[in-house]
């Protein structure tokens, strides 16, 4: 064989074990990117899960009067009856467990409950870490404050001071607001939001920002120490339901019972009865 022949043969051999190897290449870049789908549908997804445990588990915190304790030491509220209907109509029991705010995505992304139906507002940095379904409420952030320390004040710009001090609850798309309309101000959040309501009829800050109606509610309870500096609410929040990535069954699920049970009314008719009206009230004596 010739020097010519030889070479010739070299680059065909060397060709041919090139476009081998990026063949395997390819082959195992696609079996790879194949093999956690493959692995997550072999198994079950969260929704065939919950229906052969029988048990829906919820996570959420109180909150007046998305949830709270009645007299009888039971959970009711507005994400109580929303939660348990869904339940209901998924055709399994109902299981709530009380977390505290600030560590309430943790909890769901390490499996202590299977979604959070807890007046979440739908914010791009927990979309980071959890899915939301579609909005099934919108709230806003509303403002209380103390007679005393805040007369005369009648703007967010008049709270927006380095002498004033303006609570929340800690983790809230309420301390958010505070943050962002109140920049100057002083903060003092608490993981209770009781603590919060307590801080200001102490006297002890001068305002508390929080989700509609709880500061309208406030000021009706407590009429002698509170009053709304601003009239409604001076922002608008989707609220969905929080669930962990990657499932897409449940995700779908809860979005055509958000569309089913809004179609119906029903929601329209639960919002108003816990935000439009005191007369669970009672059921709190």
């Amino acid at each position: 064989m010739n020097d010519r022949k030889l070479r010739e043969t070299v680059v065909r051999f060397a060709t041919g074990l090139a476009t081998v190897v990026i063949l395997l290449a390819i082959s195992g870049c696609v079996q790879s990117n194949n093999v956690e789908p493959a692995a997550a549908a072999g198994g079950r997804s969260l929704l065939e899960t919950i229906t052969e445990r029988g048990v829906l588990r919820v996570g959420m915190s109180t909150f007046v009067p998305w949830a709270m304790r009645d007299a009888d030491d039971e959970l009711i509220g507005f994400e109580i009856d929303v939660a348990t209907r869904l339940a209901h109509d998924m055709g399994v029991e109902i299981e709530f467990v009380p977390t505290q705010w600030s560590g309430i995505i943790p909890a769901l992304l390490t499996g202590r409950f299977d979604m959070i139906i807890g007046g979440m507002g739908i914010r791009p940095e927990r979309n980071l870490s959890v899915n939301f379904s579609v909005p099934y409420d919108y709230s806003g952030m509303g403002i209380v404050a103390h007679r005393r320390l805040a007369e005369g004040y009648s703007s967010l710009e008049d709270f927006n001071r380095p002498d004033v001090v303006v609570t929340a609850r800690i983790g809230t798309t309420a301390a958010a607001a505070a943050e962002r309309f109140m920049p100057d101000a002083e903060k003092r959040f608490f993981d209770d939001e009781s603590r919060a309501v307590q801080e200001l009829l102490n006297g002890r800050a001068h305002a508390l920002v929080a989700s509609a109606p709880l500061p309208a509610f406030q000021t009706i309870e407590n009429p002698d120490t509170l009053f709304l500096p601003v009239d409604g609410t001076f922002t608008r929040e989707p609220i969905g339901f929080a669930l962990p990535k990657g499932d897409v069954d449940i995700l779908n699920f809860v979005n055509s019972w958000i569309t089913v049970v809004e179609a119906e009314g029903w929601l329209a008719d639960r919002k108003h009865y816990w935000f439009e009206t005191r007369d669970w009230a009672v059921r709190l004596e």
